[in-house]
C-alpha cells in the first residue's frame, strides 16, 4: 500500500438504511482502490432495509420464505443471513498483504473483535467449533432434546478476500425484529436461535456499540 495510507484506517458511518446493491458496488470499488494503494483501509458502519443475503455455501432449502424479503447473492463466504433495521452491519476492508495473508487467522480475529466488543456490555459471547459467528448460551431456555443448553447467535461473520483485501464483514444484532430471521435457516443451523442485545435485556444503542467496536478494534487488530 502507498506509504500515504499505510497507517491510516478510515471509519465511516452511513446514515439511514443503505441500499444493498449500491453499497456492495461501492465496497467492491473501494477494495480495488485499496489493492492498488490509492485509498486507505476502511470500515463502514451501517444498516440495511430488511433483506436476505446468500453466501457461497447457501443451501436452497434454507430459504424457507423466499417471497418475504429481497434475496441478494453476496459472493461472500457462508450461508443465508438476514440484514435489517436495528442490526449493525460492519463492512471491513483491510489490507491483508500487510496484516498477514492468513484467512483463518483473520476470521478468528473478527470473532475476537466481536467477543471483546460485547464483553464491554457484560455479555459472555463465545465461538463454537464448526459454527462461524458468535454465540451466547441461554440457560433460561428449555434445553435441546439431548440435554445440551440452547445457544443463540448474536453476531454473524462472512467475508470475502480479493487480492488479499477483505470485504463484507460482520453483523451484530442490537435491536432488529427477530421474527424476520424466520424466513431463513440462519447459517444453516437448525437447533439454535438468534438473539440481540435488547433481547438479552441490554438497552444498548448503535452509538454505544460503535464506540465499543472502535475501542476493541485497536486491541484486536493493531496490537
Amino acid at each position: 500500500m502507498n506509504d500515504t495510507f499505510a497507517d491510516h484506517l478510515e471509519w465511516t458511518h452511513l446514515p439511514g438504511l443503505s441500499d444493498y446493491a449500491q453499497t456492495l458496488a461501492a465496497m467492491e470499488a473501494r477494495v480495488a482502490e485499496i489493492a492498488k494503494g490509492t485509498a486507505p483501509e476502511a470500515i463502514w458502519l451501517l444498516e440495511h432495509p430488511p433483506l436476505y443475503t446468500a453466501g457461497t455455501s447457501a443451501a436452497p432449502a434454507d430459504l424457507t420464505q423466499p417471497d418475504r424479503f429481497a434475496v441478494h447473492y453476496a459472493g461472500r463466504g457462508g450461508q443465508y443471513t438476514y440484514h435489517g433495521p436495528g442490526q449493525r452491519v460492519v463492512y471491513v476492508m483491510l489490507d491483508l498483504n500487510r496484516r498477514g495473508r492468513d484467512i483463518r487467522c483473520f476470521v478468528h480475529n473478527m470473532e475476537s473483535w466481536v467477543i471483546a466488543t460485547l464483553g464491554e456490555f457484560g455479555i459472555l459471547a463465545e465461538r463454537r467449533a464448526g459454527r462461524v459467528g458468535v454465540w451466547v448460551t441461554r440457560p433460561e431456555k428449555a434445553p435441546l432434546p439431548d440435554g445440551t443448553l440452547r445457544e443463540d447467535k448474536i453476531a454473524a461473520i462472512g467475508v470475502k478476500i480479493r487480492r488479499w483485501v477483505s470485504f463484507h464483514g460482520l453483523s451484530i444484532n442490537v435491536e432488529p425484529d427477530l421474527t424476520h430471521f424466520e424466513g431463513i435457516i440462519p447459517c444453516g443451523i437448525r437447533d439454535h436461535g438468534v438473539t440481540s442485545l435488547v433481547d438479552l435485556g441490554l438497552p444498548v444503542t448503535m452509538d454505544d456499540l460503535d464506540l465499543a467496536l472502535k475501542r476493541q478494534f485497536i486491541h484486536t487488530f493493531d496490537n
